[in-house]
């Protein structure tokens, strides 16, 4: 299996956190991944994209017209890293409200920030929440449920249960997306 993600968004949104969790799932499945924590100025409040790649590759950086899917933590930095998506194939999972425009691309929309603000989820997992949404979404993701929350346990046992909370509301709620 080869299978690329980016994922996009602002610095402390939590990118890197979910490159460590996709990075954990591979290992329990003794797969082989590369990942690049962060690229742009994360620690700043500016755009940040990371890079996972499952499967039999040799570079962790993922060129143009490559991903499979693009996981945007927020809009606008989902617009930003388009590029990167295949043409035939790849999916973008985005945190976008109805503003965002229409794409070329298979495009799973949802508005984690309302999501956050009306207290369906805590917005420091929003970063799970939108895992959660392209995990169900996209039917060549390369992990499974069970798969992913033994990661998130590994990563981080003292909130490993409120985040695999997020990650089966995120999976819930996807059922309602087109």
């Amino acid at each position: 299996m080869k299978y690329q993600i980016v994922i996009a968004g602002i610095g402390g949104q939590g990118a890197v956190f979910l490159v460590k969790v996709l990075s954990i799932a591979a290992g329990l499945k003794d797969q082989k991944c590369l990942g690049t924590e962060n690229h742009g100025m994360s620690q700043r409040g500016g755009s940040v994209s990371c890079y996972v790649k499952v499967g039999n590759f040799y570079s962790p950086a993922i060129d143009e017209g490559q991903a499979d899917l693009l996981i945007a933590l927020e809009g606008n930095e989902g617009l930003r890293n388009i590029q990167y998506l295949k043409k035939d194939g790849g999916t973008i999972v985005v945190n976008a409200d109805e503003k965002f425009p229409q794409i070329e691309y298979k495009t799973v929309k949802i508005d984690a920030f309302k999501k956050a603000t009306d207290g369906e989820l805590p917005i420091q997992a929003l970063n799970v929440y939108m895992l959660g949404v392209s995990l169900a979404k996209d039917p060549n993701f390369p992990f499974t449920i069970k798969d992913i929350e033994e990661a998130i346990r590994v990563m981080n046992a003292k909130v490993a249960d409120k985040n695999i909370a997020v990650l089966h509301k995120a999976i819930e709620d996807s059922r309602s997306i087109k």
